[in-house]
């Protein structure tokens, strides 16, 4: 396919679109969370792939290399000021039964609440490579990383992954059994700072720790998340802006856009333009930026599609699935110019990722050989003087109230966090009653322990106390 489009031929143009493009335009529309963005950046997509297929040096990745051109495009897109919201594509249909959708529609909230945990960068990378079946000398090429760190970002998004859908089938199933883990899960899907709290308290919690929950393979949890559905009549439209004779002049622009390229023919990371980086030194390239996320669809990327769970959560590196992609921004030393926009939690409800653009990639002339990082010789301006160093958060006290039964078997203790952040733990109960837990609250929230009446011979009233590692205590009473 790529040898035929070198040659010109326009069949091959078309087989092209049929092929790749309702996968593109779901990747398109996960980073751009609008269905005119998504439609527009896979036509100039489309355009510049047929201008510089000639660049491309191992023609058995041209599917990974139109991702990257489209990947481009579309970070482009979320830096211009003008760009195009609020319209976002529908579903694509599948035939199934109110049952199946019913089933469906409760994965979905398990697969948004684990992602959500991830960052943006993370949960494009798991969508590339699950969803999308692209491997790991792609997703290089795709994000502009030596290799060795491409494999890094690949395995730690499993292992996040797992971790994740592991907290979240015990918050799905098994809440009941730890009060912390009702008190966290309230609201379902999980919001990113949620989930992100529940899999710190799994790892911590003895009770929750040794849960054992059901393997779910990757591919299995994100099947079902959505597709963006590509319009009917942009085949046309894509295809004439590509080939029809009075539209040269506009090709040459669009395939500009995509410049520059590596040794190996794949599109450089994209940088802001000029004005958007004023303040940069001149005649310096500009450093890579650390990765934003938005919160986003901040509930998705469900997928990248999904549709968008690749957007959301702040990357912390460098970053994008959908995104769904999740989950603000940070400005880099000196203030010069804002982060790259990271593509949206393919989230469900999810998160946004939101990816930067880090080193350009040094691609193998083969498949299967190893990439090296081809960095160019970067630089930023010193961050000016700043009046007082940020501080820190703050930490709190623990206030608690008790509860009383009555007649029922169990009750809440409130606990909520005083003056600042507080880390608490029940550290132990006195009287008839049973309790434990532990969590994090931030200024201000509160949180619940479940209190349950102890087993055993009852008559009256009865009296017990929660203790805190804080030193606080609850009065818990009930009737028999």
């Amino acid at each position: 396919m790529a040898d035929s489009l070198r040659a010109g031929d326009v069949i091959a143009l078309t087989e092209v679109y049929d092929t790749y493009a309702p996968f593109l335009y779901d990747y398109c529309h996960g980073l751009l969370r609008d269905r005119v963005e998504a439609s527009g950046a896979l036509r100039n997509v489309v355009i510049s792939a047929r201008e510089h297929v000639d660049r491309l040096t191992e023609p058995a990745r041209l599917r990974g290399w139109l991702y990257a051109i489209a990947r481009k495009e579309c970070m482009r897109r979320r830096d211009s000021p003008n760009r195009h919201t609020g319209q976002e594509a529908p579903e694509a249909e599948d035939e199934l039964t109110q049952e199946q959708l019913a089933r469906r529609e409760e994965r979905r909230l398990l697969a948004h609440s684990a992602l959500a945990a991830l960052n943006g960068r993370q949960r494009e990378a798991i969508d590339l490579s699950v969803r999308h079946e692209l491997d790991e000398v792609d997703l290089s090429g795709i994000f502009g990383m030596p290799l060795e760190e491409t494999l890094a970002l690949a395995q730690k998004a499993r292992e996040d992954l797992a971790a994740a859908l592991h907290a979240s089938l015990i918050a799905q199933n098994h809440w009941k059994d730890c009060p912390s883990v009702a008190a966290l899960t309230e609201s379902w899907p999980l919001s990113p700072q949620t989930s992100t709290a529940l899999v710190r308290h799994v790892e911590n919690c003895p009770v929750c720790g040794a849960r054992e929950t059901p393997p779910l393979p990757p591919d299995r949890l994100l099947s079902v998340l959505p597709i963006a559905a590509i319009p009917a009549d942009l085949r046309l439209d894509v295809l004439t802006a590509a080939t029809a004779e009075d539209r040269a002049g506009n090709r040459r622009a669009i395939a500009a856009w995509t410049e520059p390229f590596d040794e190996y023919g794949w599109p450089l990371p994209y940088q802001p333009t000029a004005p958007r980086a004023r303040d940069r030194a001149p005649g310096k390239r500009r450093a890579p930026l650390l990765a934003a996320v938005a919160v986003g669809v901040g509930v998705l990327v469900l997928c990248a599609g999904a549709m968008a769970w690749l957007g959301g959560g702040n990357d912390g590196t460098n970053a994008a699935a959908s995104g769904p992609v999740t989950p603000g921004a940070s400005t880099p030393p000196g203030g010069s110019a804002p982060p790259e926009p990271i593509p949206t939690d393919p989230s469900p409800t999810s998160p946004t990722a939101s990816p930067t653009e880090s080193k350009s990639p040094s691609k193998s002339p083969s498949p299967t050989a190893s990439k090296s990082a081809s960095k160019p010789p970067t630089s930023r301006p010193p961050a000016p003087p700043t009046t007082s160093a940020p501080r820190p958060p703050k930490p709190g006290t623990l206030s608690v109230s008790g509860c009383d039964m009555g007649r029922k078997d169990s009750c809440t203790v409130t606990v909520t966090a005083v003056g600042g952040y507080v880390n608490w733990q029940v550290t132990g109960t006195s009287g008839p009653i049973r309790a434990g837990g532990s969590g994090h609250l931030e200024a201000g929230r509160s949180g619940g322990v479940q209190v349950a009446r102890a087993s055993g011979f009852c008559w009256g009233s009865q009296t017990g106390t929660v203790s805190f590692s804080s030193g606080a205590s609850a009065t818990v009473t009930y009737r028999c």
